[in-house]
């Protein structure tokens, strides 16, 4: 798999990441830790070397996890995306949401001020067992504290060697130019997917002009796009998907009557529909990488594979025609 240069940086990328999410086992209905290691080297083994994780997957798990896995594959040969200001052992900065997780409740909080962003990353640094992170993304705004302040503390690891790239995440173009006041920004990592375009309206345009990586995470829709959610399926546990709109209805139908529809294409392929759509993003102006989900290795390979065939122009007007006919209903 071809590497592919993540905006200004000299940080090279797989076009597919990891994403670390799921394993984390909080949100997505549990997680088993040895597929999940599994799912990470065979990810590895066909080309993505890239991982995405972050401390509030799991509150340290999922890191832990890329801890333990990058000590079989080599830290020189993995690059390490992860993240801060989402924080459970502070209430420091701005109130985001109670959860539970490990047997106990949590109280997080949205901060990124200097002495939360020097603590997180020592402890993001003991969990995945290495002395410095490829790209280290601020995970959400945080109200309470000016973005310049936070992005001095990253230049200064930055200079320490602690962290190579800097990156944001689910950040506004206008925050994104406050941050590039005082660092070389990296990437962004927005949420992007067929049915989900919002970002193409500011941020994809901003990041093409401006030299920026985006990171498209959630390119199946959590799911929803790989064509296996029918109609009477059920989530189990906390999986956060049943309370998510694009899973109601109208918005599963819709979606699902789409899918079919280009369907055709991926036969033609010889691939899957979740596979196609991958594809597609990665494709896509602007996008330089898509992160997706594995817990376990067969779900590792198949998404892999998704690199494995080029779309032709006709075959993008095509999908690209009948996504257009997709309504979403966001009151859903």
């Amino acid at each position: 798999m071809q590497k592919v240069q993540l905006g200004k940086s000299d940080l090279e990328i797989s076009p597919i990441v990891f994403g670390a999410w799921a394993i984390g086992g909080w949100a997505w209905g549990g997680n088993d830790d040895q597929l999940a290691l599994a799912a990470i080297k065979k990810s590895f083994d066909l080309g993505v070397t890239s991982i995405d994780t972050a401390p509030i997957y799991g509150y340290g798990h999922s890191e832990n996890l890329v801890g333990k896995a990058i000590k079989e594959l080599g830290r020189e040969n993995v690059e390490i995306l992860t993240k801060f200001g989402i924080n459970w052992k502070t209430k420091k900065g701005e109130f985001y949401f109670n959860a539970e997780g490990n047997g106990e409740s949590y109280e997080v909080y949205a901060y990124a001020g200097r002495d939360g962003i020097i603590q997180e990353v020592e402890d993001s640094l003991k969990r995945l067992g290495t002395d410095y992170i490829d790209l280290y993304q601020i995970h959400r705004p945080d109200a309470t504290t000016r973005i310049e302040e936070t992005m001095e503390v990253l230049k200064e690891l930055q200079q320490q060697g602690k962290i190579r790239a800097i990156g944001m995440s689910n950040h506004t173009v206008k925050m994104m130019k406050k941050a590039e006041k005082v660092i070389d920004l990296a990437s962004t990592q927005s949420p992007y997917s067929m049915v989900y375009r919002k970002i193409e309206k500011d941020i994809v345009p901003f990041c093409q002009e401006d030299g920026v990586g985006i990171l498209a995470y959630s390119p199946l829709q959590r799911g929803l796009l790989t064509g296996k959610i029918t109609s009477d399926y059920e989530f189990k546990g906390d999986d956060h998907r049943a309370d998510n709109k694009f899973f109601k209805e109208p918005n599963r139908s819709r979606t699902n009557e789409f899918l079919q529809k280009i369907k055709p294409i991926a036969d033609e392929h010889g691939v899957t529909l979740a596979q196609l759509v991958i594809n597609w993003t990665v494709q896509r102006p602007g996008i330089t990488a898509a992160l997706v989900g594995a817990r376990n290795a067969d779900q590792a390979s198949e998404n892999a594979k998704s690199m494995s065939f080029e779309l032709s122009q006709e075959e993008i007007a095509i999908i690209n025609s009948e996504l257009e006919k997709v309504v979403i209903d966001h009151n859903a």
